[in-house]
């Protein structure tokens, strides 16, 4: 396709804005169209959701979409489809597979989950011990995967399987596309100190998987995992928002909320503002400070897969957050020692991973806990920026070598 200006791509969304009434349509009919007309993933082919450009242009795409009157975020439509499932079934699935899963995952009518992590595999993902047989031209999967955003809305999630024993840990692993509704597949909830279960554990006993939903060559599963999962650190990382806009924003409003209250309090809460002011201001710096850094891994990435700068993002961004949550809650003072939304016990249609922006405060607060533990604890992101960007030694690797039937577990 011939290169497209700046200003023919924000005048194809406006056509798409004039001839599909967001205010109107339904989310899947709103972004079904944008999908056709190849502005779901402007960096993604043309007839699969995009039109061949450089992945910097879809910003241009989202600032025509957010002056509509009614705006659909991917991150609130399908986080783990649209962030990691995309792609890499774009990177490694076949021309059959794009044409049928590429389409609702953008517009959200199947919702994707990411199953990596087992209870004895966590931080070490080619540990894994779940098993996949080949059987005829099927797969036939036993195992378990543990803390699975969204598994009990999705219809379709990526897994991880040990299809080699015998072979070294990361060289015998497989990758595949699973239908959630097949039979074998059982999903149940994790609760959290938010009162629900955005986790789940999901069990597969006797799952037989066709062989023509594999990603990759068999026993080179490891090789899709790392596209998934350098997806996975810039989709965690956070977008680049406007400078002071969404949690730190939300702080600044707490601050300037108690600075507008009447000071008769005394000397003690004179300095305690001071403290908090001093605490808001150098928050408020290092947010900005991440939002220009995502932008320019943004831009660093504008071609290929993203490459391990994605973990700088993701690691900054969680412990971040948890900061400001903890200056937001120090700010409101004693009422934040309720939690009155209470402990419902339910299971969200979305993760509140995907956006604290519309949390409650002490929600948000609870929820936060979690940042620095999914998509990778900080120590392991912390590991690859040493590794694989400073260019440190790598921790010494015993079990490089040896087959993974031979490595002692617990």
């Amino acid at each position: 396709m011939a290169e497209v200006s700046e200003d023919q791509l924000r005048q194809k969304v406006r056509d798409l804005l004039d001839e599909v009434d967001p205010a109107e349509a339904t989310q899947y009919e709103f972004r079904g169209a944008q999908f056709d007309r190849g502005l779901s993933r402007v960096d993604f082919p043309v007839g699969k959701g995009g039109l061949g450009l450089s992945p910097k242009a879809q910003t241009v795409v989202e600032e025509e979409l957010r002056g509509g009157s009614r705006y659909w975020h991917d991150l609130h439509v399908n986080p783990i489809g649209i962030g990691m499932g995309a792609p890499t079934v774009l990177a490694h699935g076949t021309e059959e597979m794009h044409h049928r899963l590429l389409r609702p995952l953008f517009t959200g009518e199947e919702i994707w989950c990411q199953m990596f992590s087992e209870p004895g595999a966590g931080s070490d993902v080619a540990g894994l011990a779940t098993r996949a047989d080949l059987d005829g031209d099927e797969w036939v999967v036993n195992g378990q995967k543990v803390w699975t955003s969204l598994a009990h809305r999705s219809r379709w999630g990526m897994l991880v399987a040990r299809s080699e024993p015998d072979a070294p840990k990361h060289r015998g692993l497989t990758y595949f596309v699973v239908d959630m509704t097949l039979p074998g597949v059982e999903v149940r909830p994790l609760y959290q100190i938010t009162g629900e279960a955005e986790f789940n554990e999901v069990f597969f006993n006797d799952v037989r998987i066709s062989d023509s939903m594999r990603l990759g060559q068999p026993g080179q599963g490891w090789n899709v995992a790392i596209t998934t999962l350098m997806n996975e650190r810039v989709a965690l990382g956070g977008g680049v928002p406007t400078r002071g806009s969404g949690l730190i924003g939300v702080l600044v409003s707490a601050w300037e909320e108690i600075q507008g209250q009447a000071d008769g309090q005394g000397a003690a809460e004179a300095v305690r503002r001071q403290v908090l002011r001093d605490r808001v201001v150098r928050l408020w710096a290092e947010a900005e400070v991440l939002r220009l850094t995502n932008w320019r891994a943004r831009t660093q990435a504008s071609v290929g897969t993203p490459g391990p700068e994605g973990s700088v993002g993701k690691a900054v961004s969680a412990e971040l957050n948890q900061r400001i949550y903890e200056c937001l809650i120090d700010v409101m003072g004693s009422p934040a020692m309720l939690f009155p939304q209470g402990y419902p016990m339910k299971r969200p249609d979305l993760s509140d991973g995907a956006s604290h922006r519309d949390a409650p405060p002490v929600k948000g607060f609870l929820r936060s806990r979690a940042n620095t533990i999914e998509g990778g604890t900080s120590e392991v992101m912390r590991n690859i920026l040493g590794e694989r960007v400073l260019g440190l030694p790598k921790e010494p690797g015993v079990d490089k070598n040896t087959p993974w039937s031979e490595i002692p577990r617990n």
